[in-house]
């Protein structure tokens, strides 16, 4: 079971104006996995949460490219400005633990560390950990040829 599929459902009768199911979704969502994934984060096609979705917390505003893989306790969202939130791109790999603040951009082709807290936008085609999280590898080829059997 994955909180993904909860998630897309609330997101389709979100976007077909439907009353009442999504927020139903929202905290079926909230009881089963610990996490909190609102109904109107847009999120992209073959992405899925690992571990079920156990401790994520997302901000109702953010977009999430497709084929991103986000780990347990993972937190995405706003830093003590009300105006902006971060947006992360395709193919992104999403460690556990780690923190996505701010109004930032992460590309493509990227690999957010365990336990990293991003602050800054993250250029394409990077692997970053740390606190804050620093760019310690660029890379040439797809993300998911360096993990084997995880999509």
């Amino acid at each position: 079971m994955n909180a993904i599929i909860f998630y897309r459902l609330a997101n389709y009768l979100y976007r077909k104006k439907i009353p009442l199911l999504p927020v139903l979704f929202k905290y079926l969502i909230f009881f089963v996995f610990n996490s909190v994934v609102p109904y109107s984060v847009v999120i992209g096609r073959n992405s899925k949460f690992a571990y079920g979705a156990i401790g994520v917390v997302i901000h109702s505003r953010t977009v999430i490219g497709d084929n991103v893989i986000i780990g347990q306790n993972v937190t995405i969202g706003r830093q003590l400005d009300p105006r902006g939130v971060p947006s992360i791109g395709n193919d992104v790999y999403i460690s556990a633990g780690s923190r996505i603040l701010g109004d930032i951009k992460v590309g493509n082709n990227v690999i957010i560390g365990a336990n990293s807290v991003v602050i800054k936008d993250v250029p394409d085609n990077s692997i970053v950990a740390g606190v804050p999280a620093k760019i310690i590898r660029t890379i040439d080829r797809s993300i998911y040829d360096l993990f084997e059997n995880i999509y």
